[in-house]
């Protein structure tokens, strides 16, 4: 499995099959690999960019996304699913988690917003949407996730403080920063690695990630 970051919260996922997968694609530049699947957490403009998600679609791409956002997926003929409910696919399954804020009302809980876990070939992947720390995260720990992609960035989800914590939380094998707003990800890592050394933290600029 291999993963790409093109910033925001816009991940590439090619699984071992060679299926492609983006989430909450946003800004995808021209010629980008197009996408067996595609992944919107939430309706804001970059976890839900219509121009990035036109460029990466074919006839037969399958575009998911919360219940929530029935209305804007259906422009692309999307297929929605509740929180907790799996969408499953030959070699991979797609899980919507919930994602919500609780010290910032930037992503209330009622709005059914989403995270996404991505299970293939024995890997999991957590991308956790625009969240905050939230009760339903100390579940995953059960979950052996192997890679957590986690807003760090403060201002409408997590600050680093409150996103290393959610890593003590799930305990993957690594955590890749993510929706930064500019801060150095260096910093987080270097935060993260005190508090827990047993957790490798991968900032995936420039570079992808394989696992």
């Amino acid at each position: 499995m291999e993963i790409e970051w093109f910033g925001q919260a816009a991940f590439k996922i090619k699984l071992f099959s060679g299926r492609i997968i983006y989430l909450d694609p946003y800004d995808i530049p021209k010629g980008a690999e197009k996408a067996d699947i595609i992944v919107t957490s939430h309706t804001h403009g970059d976890h839900f960019d219509s121009s990035s998600i036109k460029k990466l679609m074919r006839e037969d791409t399958v575009l998911l996304g919360p219940a929530s956002i029935a209305s804007s997926l259906k422009q692309f003929n999307g297929q929605p699913l509740r929180i907790g409910d799996s969408f499953d696919y030959k070699d991979l399954s797609i899980e919507l988690f919930p994602a919500y804020t609780i010290k910032k009302n930037t992503h209330p809980k009622s709005n059914e917003w989403a995270g996404t876990i991505i299970e293939s070939g024995g890997k999991s992947v957590y991308h956790a949407g625009d969240t905050g720390r939230i009760p339903e995260m100390k579940d995953l720990a059960k979950r052996n996730i192997t890679v957590a992609l986690l807003p760090c960035g403060g201002i409408y989800t997590m600050d680093f403080e409150e996103a290393i914590e959610v890593a003590l939380d799930i305990k993957p094998e690594i955590v890749v920063p993510m929706h930064n707003w500019g801060k150095d990800l260096n910093e987080f890592k270097e935060l993260l690695e005190k508090k827990d050394p047993t957790i490798k933290v991968e900032i995936l600029e420039n570079r992808t990630l394989k696992i």
